[in-house]
């Protein structure tokens, strides 16, 4: 089956400025509330993580030639990563925010991973290298994510659990009943009644909303990297290294499930043209980019393909839109405080929904691609990502120490598979499935 192109709107300006307008803000709508969680959950910048949302989609698109309509957010795959960190840097006698900037580090180097395997791809073939990389790999280290991450939304719902189950009902309600644009933006409707809720029970303190500035910077310099370099500890250097790296393996199979389901939707295959190695480019690109400044890892976001879908408005300019609105709000610090008031409760409602999700698609890869797991070899593979990154996590230290050099879960787990899956014999890769919906040997 051959791709051909939807029918949809490839030109937006033809709508007229007023509905052109209202398609871009739709797009910031569908992004926002999963985006500024990330920081939220983190302690990163929110209005950091807002301008290079915005940054990011546009050097997203410079690279893969103006063609793609996808919208770069906040990635939650390396929230495990920036936990463990931020952790082991408090326990070492660094503060949240100097710990953070080893991490923002560490997601530096993850961005870099992406242009290794643009390089790979576009030199070997598409087929030949996703073959280290099968769902066997990567789908049990999704649901290891989402596992690992269970805890700390626990911990945030057990602070006020009528608010985090207002959310919670809020997210599944408008996920299963809700229609149009309601349907598209779950997490954002979740945050918004219950932080209300909230701040008519009076659950809620504004005061520090007053000293808020309505027009100022995005970041400081402390929340750039920047501030690891002025005493800089090369061994916890390495071992956030090695802490978030790994997590990239999940990330660039995610990058290309997300391309998949944008030529589907658009009707035009992106992973020959521009090229999968173009928008693998375009991602690690801004996720090193907006690492540099203290906001978040970037990546493509279905909640934006939602959008296009529910719309039929294919036009990348839309997003670019959005991507404008996004950079101007992230010079409003009276907004970022707001989201910085936060309940905990309501955060912790959204997120347990969010991290369940995360697991889930784990599960839906292994599910989707047929892995057989009533083979022992698949099975040794599978259990040891779980077990390893689950049980390092929950042990007493976090993490495992080797010399100086600390390793978290995930890092464990990522290379366990990875190493498992080429060495045991059997079957090495599964198939690849292509944008068309048939399968590659």
């Amino acid at each position: 089956m051959n791709i051909t192109a939807k029918e949809g709107i490839t030109d937006a300006r033809q709508l007229g400025t007023g509905k052109y307008v209202i398609l871009g803000v739709q797009h910031l709508f569908a992004m926002f509330g999963a985006t500024v969680l990330v920081p939220v959950l983190t302690g990163l910048s929110v209005s950091s993580t807002l301008l290079f949302a915005g940054v990011g989609t546009l050097v997203f698109h410079l690279v893969s030639k103006l063609q793609v309509p996808a919208f770069l957010g906040s990635s939650f795959a390396f929230l495990g990563g920036y936990m463990s960190v931020k952790s082991l840097g408090v326990e070492q006698g660094m503060t949240e925010t100097l710990a953070l900037d080893y991490a923002c580090m560490g997601v530096f180097c993850a961005g870099l991973c992406y242009f290794v395997m643009a390089g790979l791809i576009k030199t070997f073939g598409l087929e030949k290298i996703l073959k280290y990389f099968p769902p066997l790999v990567t789908g049990p280290m999704i649901i290891a994510i989402g596992l690992v991450l269970s805890g700390s939304a626990i911990q945030n719902c057990t602070t006020n659990w009528p608010l985090a189950l207002v959310a919670v009902v809020t997210v599944i309600a408008t996920s299963v009943w809700g229609k149009g644009i309601i349907k598209i933006i779950p997490i954002l409707l979740g945050v918004l009644v219950s932080y209300t809720v909230a701040a008519v029970l009076g659950e809620v303190d504004f005061s520090a909303l007053n000293d808020a500035a309505w027009v100022g910077l995005p970041f400081t310099r402390e929340q750039t990297v920047l501030a690891v370099f002025d005493n800089m500890d090369s061994t916890f250097l390495i071992s956030t290294i090695i802490a978030i790296v790994p997590i990239a393996i999940a990330t660039i199979m995610e990058h290309i499930g997300d391309m998949c389901a944008i030529s589907s939707t658009v009707g035009k295959d992106f992973l020959k043209e521009p090229g999968l190695h173009r928008t693998l480019m375009g991602d690690g690109l801004a996720t090193a980019l907006a690492s540099l400044f203290g906001a978040p890892a970037n990546t493509t976001y279905g909640e934006n393909t939602g959008v296009l879908n529910l719309t039929k408005v294919f036009d990348p300019a839309v997003i670019r839109l959005a991507a404008g609105f996004a950079i101007l709000l992230s010079f409003c610090p009276k907004f970022a405080c707001l989201i910085g008031l936060m309940p905990a409760a309501t955060i912790g409602g959204v997120s347990l929904i969010l991290y369940g999700m995360i697991s889930a698609v784990g599960v839906r890869n292994l599910v989707e691609d047929s892995v057989d797991l009533d083979s022992s070899r698949n099975v040794f593979v599978a259990a040891s990502i779980l077990v390893v990154a689950i049980g390092v996590k929950y042990g007493s230290e976090d993490n495992v120490s080797i010399g100086p050099i600390h390793f978290s879960g995930l890092a464990l787990a990522a290379l366990m598979g990875v190493l498992l899956n080429a060495v045991l014999p059997g079957k090495l890769g599964m198939k690849v499935k292509s944008v068309h919906g048939k399968e590659k040997p």
